[in-house]
């Protein structure tokens, strides 16, 4: 089969699990179609999906986090080891996708996404508290992280409407070999494949110095 988007989702805002006092759009529903906009660049300028809910500002919205995609096929291997139902949508995506491995897609890969939508794939989703609290799992960051598989944000490149079923298609690969699983590692604590992302230079400014500086800390403990 062709990769394809299984099911475009939405946020059903409700109280955050841990009590921070803001409603938390990490649950999200399947909908018919959702329209992807292009936010501003900074955390707090809201998500990539017209009508979806951004509930922590602080750390969530923006250019590189416009849009969250997690594969249905990892879904269903949660399912197996949790042991429980998990609907399209409950990881907190905006998509569901299918016959794509999208952590093996490099930094930067560019991705079309029905007949208009460009989306690019950004940075690696990290775990926090909320997702663990929406979860109701233990040790549920140190199990999705372990797992090695965090699903794709994706920039805007592009926008439009993107509806359930809409094919995927990979353009041109970035010449760099940094893939979405190296670059979660860094992101989790891994100095080698911090090294390797360092060096592909492929993350947006931020993210790229954040890693530099744990680098340079740890060289010279």
């Amino acid at each position: 089969m062709s990769a394809r988007v299984l099911s475009v989702n939405l946020a059903r805002p409700k109280p955050e699990p841990g009590g921070k006092g803001y409603r938390t759009g990490i649950d999200k529903r399947p909908v018919e179609r959702i329209d992807v906009v292009q936010p501003g660049p900074s955390y707090g300028d809201g998500s990539g999906v017209a009508g979806d809910h951004v509930g922590d500002a602080q750390h969530h919205g923006g250019a590189n986090k416009a849009v969250y995609a997690f594969a249905r096929e990892e879904l269903d291997r949660w399912e197996g080891e949790l042991q429980r139902g998990l609907s399209d949508g409950t990881f907190g995506e905006n998509l569901t996708t299918q016959d794509l491995e999208l952590e093996r897609l490099r930094i930067n890969q560019r991705l079309r996404v029905g007949d208009e939508v460009v989306l690019e794939v950004s940075v690696p989703r990290t775990p926090c508290a909320t997702f663990a609290g929406h979860l109701g799992e233990r040790a549920w960051a140190r199990r999705f992280t372990e797992h090695g598989r965090c699903g794709v944000y994706l920039r805007v490149v592009v926008p439009g409407t993107v509806e359930a079923g809409a094919g995927i298609e990979l353009l041109d690969p970035p010449v760099h070999d940094v893939d979405m699983v190296t670059a979660f590692a860094a992101a989790m604590g891994d100095d080698e494949a911090a090294r390797q992302v360092v060096e592909a230079r492929c993350l947006p400014a931020t993210y790229h110095e954040r890693l530099v500086r744990r680098l340079g800390t740890r060289a010279r403990a």
